[in-house]
């Protein structure tokens, strides 16, 4: 599966799961998913999609540097969502140490996908 393709899907995933989010908070007129929500959206759906634009319209050759670029994507997204909600909602019992190191480790792999993007974005060539 191209690049691309896997960051489409994963943004159509994460689309779906904001949008289900939303509807509940709606319908349960509880606001405590909001800050996970709107990470859900912006991160997860917004940023994928974007960056699955990046490899559709500048093509970039497989290599090392937009293989690491999309697997941080992935797993950075997926995992500062997750480590949000189960930080934030304490939702699931485990221990505090564990959760906030989850969180504070998928986000900094999703921090690392935003500076490879701007590694690729400075390398690649203007295609005009």
């Amino acid at each position: 599966m191209s690049h691309s393709k896997k960051l489409l899907v994963a943004s159509a995933i994460f689309g779906v799961i904001g949008v289900m989010m939303g509807a509940h908070m709606a319908g349960a007129g509880s606001y405590a998913l909001r800050p996970v929500h709107a990470h859900v959206l912006v991160v997860g759906w917004l940023s994928l999609f974007s960056w699955s634009i990046y490899y559709k319209v500048y093509k970039p050759e497989r290599s090392l540097l937009t293989t690491l670029h999309v697997w941080t994507a992935l797993i950075g997204s997926a995992g500062l969502n997750a480590g949000m909600y189960v930080f934030m909602l304490d939702t699931i019992p485990l221990p505090d140490v564990f959760s906030l190191i989850f969180y504070i480790v998928s986000g900094t792999v999703l921090a690392l996908s935003f500076i490879l993007f701007l590694v690729l974005a400075v390398k690649e060539p203007d295609t005009e």
